[in-house]
């Protein structure tokens, strides 16, 4: 769906108002879904789907994805975990997932960052490179 300027960028504003010190507050996000869905301005239907994918990129950003060729023992995930709570805040959440085709090695991804230290990930670079 195409949405236009005007609803975008009105819901852009409407999602920063619902941030209180960086953080969503979901009493006021409900309550402004709750109020576009009611009075029905122009554009409604935009507002909300702009609202919706704004939602999605902020929690995407706030999710870990941690991928190993095998099970991470809990001083790994510790250490990790306090890492990564160091430098971004401490309201990520973490998702721990096997894969064998990486051969070695840990991929971990938050948002658009990607950390890749796989054997799978070496290899593929050493092949790209010829």
């Amino acid at each position: 769906m195409k949405v236009s300027k005007d609803a975008a960028s009105a819901a852009r504003r409407l999602y920063r108002l619902c941030n209180v010190d960086g953080k969503l507050d979901e009493a006021k996000f409900s309550k402004v879904i709750k109020t576009v869905a009611e009075k029905k301005p122009r554009n409604f239907h935009g507002i909300l789907v702009t609202l919706k994918r704004q939602l999605e990129l902020d929690l995407a950003k706030k999710h870990v994805t941690v991928d190993s060729a095998a099970e991470l023992d809990a001083a790994t995930r510790e250490s990790i975990v306090a890492k990564l709570t160091k430098q971004h805040g401490s309201d990520l959440t973490f998702e721990y997932n096997i894969n064998s085709a990486l051969l070695g090695g840990i991929r971990i991804r938050k948002g658009d960052d990607v950390w890749d230290g796989t054997v799978k990930g070496r290899l593929d670079a050493i092949a790209n490179a010829f």
